[in-house]
């Protein structure tokens, strides 16, 4: 219809110009937030306003047949999280139901009819196409723990300074397994920017077939899209591998750069947690690196 279609081109651009905003005018940002005056969810309200006057048009041009449909709040919110008429808190609440039942005590490799249930559950409520398995690759772990890390260099001559969020992280003393996300300051693209600004670290290393497939396991990996999520509050980020590790001695299978790990909540404390890391099966690249709090069929998912 031509209001959804309106109210995703409008999100669209919201999500853009938040971007551009934030990337030139980083000093601005950083006051605002410590004055508090930013306006998170800024995104959800609009999809909820937009939403609502949707949903006045449809009274004042059926009223026969809205008043034959139940009231939107009655509708339970797996039905509306479809329509993408959900909040995100709703979704979040959802997904981590869902997977709770299919989740194995420690970490490990899925089993086939654990992997069947949660990539269907994960499609189900965020509209995402995701697997265990791509291209004969899998990951030594499906399910295991996530740490903390550094942002990245961009560019030759990227400081901490140029990195918008998340600063107290620092920054790599090295660069990523797979070097610098642009040749320079200048030719680093949008896409560029949120490849480093969401990505995780898997350990290629480690996989069995390293010795024999090694340089076609590195072409694979670089940037790969993924999809990490915490069930434990069903918060989701689809993010790039950008680096390779951790060590085997940190106790951690996966790295999730600071703002994936602030997405899934796990950016205080011990800095870590147990999460799912899945391919993201997107050949058109139709699907967004950030954050994921709505369904992608219904609507673009909001990403900050």
């Amino acid at each position: 219809m031509e209001y959804q279609t309106a109210q995703r081109r409008l999100l669209k651009l919201r999500k853009k110009a938040a971007h551009k905003f934030q990337r030139k005018h980083k000093k601005a940002v950083s006051y605002l937030r410590e004055k508090k005056l930013l306006l998170p969810g800024l995104i959800e309200r609009s999809k909820q306003l937009l939403t609502g006057a949707s949903l006045a048009s449809s009274l004042l041009l059926n009223p026969i047949k809205a008043a034959a449909t139940p009231r939107l709040l009655e509708r339970p919110a797996e039905e509306r999280a479809k329509e993408g008429l959900a909040t995100a808190d709703e979704v979040n609440k959802l997904l981590a139901e869902k997977l709770g039942f299919h989740l194995p005590f420690d970490i490990a490799k899925l089993d086939p009819e654990q992997d069947k249930e949660i990539c269907k559950i994960i499609k189900e409520t965020l509209g995402i196409d995701v697997c265990t398995e791509l291209e004969t690759f899998k990951l030594n772990y499906d399910y295991a723990w996530t740490g903390y890390e550094q942002h990245l260099y961009r560019f030759p001559g990227d400081t901490l300074e140029e990195h918008d969020e998340e600063q107290i992280a620092g920054i790599a003393p090295g660069l990523g397994a797979w070097g610098y996300f642009s040749e320079s300051k200048e030719t680093m693209t949008e896409e560029d920017y949120l490849k480093e600004k969401y990505y995780v670290v898997v350990q290629t290393l480690y996989f069995d077939d390293w010795p024999e497939r090694s340089e076609e396991i590195y072409n694979f990996f670089k940037h790969r899209k993924m999809i990490m999520i915490n069930p434990e509050n069903g918060q989701a980020c689809v993010a790039v591998v950008g680096d390779a590790g951790p060590a085997q001695w940190t106790g951690k299978q996966f790295g999730a750069c600071p703002e994936v790990m602030k997405a899934l909540n796990l950016h205080e404390g011990y800095r870590k947690g147990k999460v799912l890391l899945f391919f993201v099966d997107d050949p058109e690249n139709k699907v967004p690196l950030g954050p994921i709090n709505y369904n992608l069929k219904a609507g673009e998912p909001e990403t900050v």
